[in-house]
């Protein structure tokens, strides 16, 4: 019987601190091993080049211990993902040399289809005493369309295969037919094979290091390790709750469909509680499940109260969340899924601009805030093979006082991702790249200036191809603060070679062929403060960067050259 208790009753006082320090780094370098090697043996480019991807060691209970590199959105689905795991399996139903899989977000896979975890029970002597896993984003998991994304979907069974948690090894032995099951189940069988066994190759990794871990110090020392790490990221969130003024602050904001979300905050020395109770009904393919709500939620929790603090289990102990099931924020099955994100990140938005409000400086002008999916696909022009490429996109952040807002990142909700290459993008996809620039549009002017979007402008080089999108902050632009103007929108501009144009925020299946551009365009952040106080060096910056005409500049600073 599998014993996830420790074999004698000890305290942190019996062990030494400094070996505490070094198993704890040791835990974080681990993950990021994992995280390289995943990275370096992936087939897809939006793993090894874009990074849509995490991985985590996890205590033997599945609450994350250490997070390595990568999407701090996906390092919150891991812990649940485990729980998952508990729900459908007794211990004595988790053996050493198993590893699991679930891309089901109403079975511990949290997000949508096409984001597949991975997970290993680490057993060291008969105990079970920690767990690897990782996550990572497959072009294509099967459902009604390439890319297994579609605004148009209603539930969960149009989106592609559903992995529920389930075995991929049993006590070391390839369970052949889930591999099958996937195998089939895909446009992109060569691409799901190996991004499929470089999530193993990554678990593997992992599970080697933590056992070379347990056995240079032990496995009551191992666990008394993590046990402490779990205790400071406790201590550390209610020492910053202490710090905060105690109150309810409540928000609303207008979305580009004309939809109200509302989110009420109530904080207390021992308590950081988000109620999400009062928001639309689920709809189409844009809902949250409850746990991937709850990410949003730790996420910008641990933005505004420490940064700095470990990014585990226990730091999330004070923060409650309240949700209604059937709500975009808490889907029930069989609601489909495929654009979770863009409904998380105006969770993450909202929290942090209703504390904005109440303290002042804390909190930077609006950013771009969409991950604007991107799918791309069809008949390759040099092979005839079918490709689909999935990309997020990066934006300009907000401004704040003293600095202009950084340009061509992720949203703070995605994170620590790139964008493709032009030389990758033209040498792996059906693709030309005719355009790489930042946004010149107006938008985000200030004393401080938003950061710039980007203009990436793709050529089609087939006929029949499709082009499918999901990007919201189309209508409603990031907003300024102290007199800083609003950034711009995020938007697909598709240019016909007969002339025409077509503007675009959500799409499915558009079909786009030889000649045809498609036209990214992701905004600028909002400006910091005053326009007029903006200085003379750096206006003329902008000009000479091409971000600000001299028209503009005269209207919106007073500029004259």
């Amino acid at each position: 019987m599998n014993d996830m208790t420790t074999v004698k009753a000890t305290t942190t006082k019996d062990f030494d601190p400094v070996t505490f320090d070094i198993i704890q780094s040791a835990l974080e370098a681990i993950a990021d091993e994992m995280f390289v090697a995943q990275v370096k043996t992936s087939m897809s480019a939006i793993i090894y080049e874009v990074l849509d991807l995490s991985t985590s060691v996890l205590d033997r209970h599945g609450e994350i211990a250490a997070s390595g590199a990568g999407i701090p959105a996906f390092i919150g689905v891991l812990d649940k993902a485990i729980k998952g795991i508990f729900k459908k399996y007794s211990l004595d139903e988790i053996k050493p040399g198993d590893v699991f899989a679930s891309n089901d977000p109403y079975f511990g896979g949290v997000t949508h289809l096409n984001d597949m975890v991975l997970a290993a029970p680490v057993f060291h002597e008969g105990r079970l005493i920690a767990w690897v896993s990782n996550i990572a984003h497959w072009n294509d998991v099967g459902g009604n369309v390439p890319g297994s994304m579609s605004t148009d979907a209603t539930e969960i069974f149009q989106e592609g295969v559903r992995i529920p948690a389930v075995k991929l090894f049993e006590e070391g032995r390839e369970n052949k037919a889930v591999f099958d099951i996937l195998y089939v189940n895909t446009r992109l069988p060569d691409y799901l094979r190996g991004d499929l066994w470089a999530g193993i190759a990554g678990l593997r990794i992992g599970e080697r290091r933590v056992l070379e871990l347990v056995e240079k110090y032990g496995a009551d020392t191992f666990e008394a390790a993590v046990d402490d790490y779990m205790q400071l990221g406790e201590r550390r969130a209610r020492a910053a709750l202490r710090n905060i003024p105690e109150g309810t602050y409540t928000f609303e904001e207008e979305q580009d469909t004309g939809a109200i979300h509302r989110v009420t905050l109530t904080i207390n020395a021992d308590e950081f509680v988000v109620d999400l109770t009062d928001n639309p009904k689920q709809k189409g393919s844009s809902n949250s499940s409850r746990e991937g709500t709850e990410i949003a939620v730790q996420l910008a929790f641990k933005a505004f109260t420490d940064p700095d603090a470990p990014g585990n289990g226990g730091f999330f102990r004070p923060l409650k969340v309240v949700t209604k099931p059937g709500t975009i924020f808490h889907v029930e099955a069989p609601g489909a899924l495929g654009y979770y994100s863009e409904v998380e990140i105006r969770v993450f938005d909202m929290i942090l601009r209703a504390l904005a409000s109440h303290f002042p400086g804390v909190v930077p002008a609006g950013n771009f805030a969409s991950i604007c999916g991107t799918t791309v696909g069809g008949p390759h022009p040099e092979h005839g093979r079918h490709y689909t490429i999935v990309e997020p996109q990066i934006g300009g952040w907000g401004a704040w006082e003293g600095s202009d807002g950084p340009s061509g990142q992720f949203s703070g909700f995605h994170g620590e991702t790139f964008n493709c290459p032009a030389e990758v993008a033209e040498a792996r996809y059906g693709l030309a790249v005719d355009q790489v620039a930042l946004n010149a549009e107006p938008g985000g002017e200030g004393q401080w200036r938003g950061g710039k979007g980007i203009d990436v402008h793709y050529r089609v080089r087939a006929d029949n191809n499709f082009l499918s999108l999901g990007y919201t902050r189309s209508r409603i632009p990031p907003w300024g603060v102290a007199g800083g103007l609003d950034g711009s929108t995020n938007y697909i501009e598709l240019r016909r070679t007969d002339g025409s144009k077509e503007r675009l925020s959500f799409a499915t299946n558009v079909e786009v062929n030889t000649g045809d551009v498609i036209r990214v365009v992701t905004g600028n952040g909002g400006g910091f403060g005053d326009p007029a106080r903006r200085s003379r060096e750096a206006i003329e910056r902008d000009i000479l960067n091409g971000y600000l005409t001299p028209a503009r500049a005269t209207e919106i600073y007073g500029y004259e050259g």
